[in-house]
């Protein structure tokens, strides 16, 4: 009698223990909170947060939902990076040159007449800083990086730097923003979803931008002269809190990091960048719209024009920090490992 209770007892155990296996392998469910500053119909929206959001979702099983909070919901255009550092939002997409020298070693990545080609520079840009970001980024998680390519839009036809003179620019980001400096403008410190506003106004005369964005905005209807160059590159991030990836299982940690590589950057920037790069013959239709011709006697004298922001770059970087010279030579070889060097 005794025997039977005691296989009895042992039997049932395992029958608990058997059919409580799956609830205990069952991952807990977590909300990753993304946080950027476009408008929800943007076209990074389509192809970049909203692709990247869905495979992470399915990737996990569900059990990492992606909340999106778009158009600077919680916080200015300026501050994502804070907001993902102090968990204001998981993740958020970061544009570093909104803050202009804080990260000098990104900043590289900006330098006008770099990059010709968004989804393999994006791929190099990618490469390149992953491991200057250990350090420079490190009170985040970097998930990857990735560019577009623009150049100036204008209320009056530009062709030459050296009309620039008396000008008040919209820049990009910091180093655009030194270029403009070099050139004789002034700098009118606004993010993009102010930027119409400002040329309305007369705040500025004129923007650097990417050629769809300037559409989605509505800039194009303050700035109908668009210079055909690609003259900068703007350069993103999308970073994480580190808390909040340090509390996902190991199974979730797989998954966001097979979502955060060198793969996921040059889709982003083959697909954003693209449709970036497509809004110039949407603008070449429209009434009311000027593409300006840059012949190359012209371009050369840009590319001259804006050649010492390069050693002003290299002077800003700070001292007991990497090289300059090898920093920029690291990114340039890696651009030219993907035949994307300008």
């Amino acid at each position: 009698m005794r025997l039977k209770t005691t296989l009895a007892a042992v039997l049932g155990a395992a029958f608990v223990t058997l059919g409580a296996s799956p609830a205990a392998a069952q991952e807990k469910n977590v909300e990753l909170r993304l946080a950027h500053w476009m408008p929800a119909q943007h076209a990074l929206v389509k192809t970049g947060f909203a692709p990247w959001a869905k495979s992470v979702e399915e990737a996990s099983g569900g059990s990492i939902k992606v909340l999106m909070f778009p158009a600077q919901q919680l916080g200015k255009a300026a501050d994502h990076y804070d907001m993902a550092r102090d968990g204001i939002a998981d993740m958020s997409w970061v544009s570093p040159g909104y803050q202009a020298g804080r990260f000098p070693v990104f900043a590289a990545s900006e330098l006008p007449f770099m990059a010709r080609d968004p989804g393999p520079g994006s791929a190099a840009l990618d490469a390149w800083y992953r491991k200057y970001a250990e350090r420079e980024m490190a009170d985040v998680k970097l998930c990857f990086a990735h560019m577009h390519i623009g150049t100036l839009h204008s209320k009056a036809a530009i062709t030459d730097p050296e009309q620039i003179r008396g000008m008040k620019v919209r820049p990009a980001n910091g180093t655009v923003a030194q270029m403009v400096t070099l050139l004789g403008g002034s700098n009118v410190q606004v993010s993009a979803p102010e930027s119409r506003d400002a040329l309305e106004k007369g705040v500025a005369d004129a923007i650097t931008f990417p050629w769809n964005s300037l559409i989605v905005f509505n800039v194009h209807k303050a700035a109908t002269f668009h210079s055909d160059m690609r003259l900068y590159n703007a350069s993103f991030v999308w970073v994480m809190n580190k808390a909040w990836y340090g509390k996902l299982s190991d199974k979730q940690r797989q998954v966001i990091d097979d979502h955060c590589n060198n793969s996921w950057a040059a889709r982003v920037g083959e697909a954003w960048g693209g449709e970036e790069d497509s809004g110039r013959e949407k603008l070449a239709a429209m009434k009311g719209q000027t593409i300006v011709s840059i012949d190359e006697a012209h371009l050369e004298k840009w590319k001259k024009a804006v050649a010492p922001v390069y050693d002003m770059w290299a002077k800003a970087m700070p001292a007991g920090g990497p090289e300059p010279a090898k920093v920029l030579e690291e990114y340039r070889q890696e651009l030219a490992k993907r035949n994307v060097a300008y």
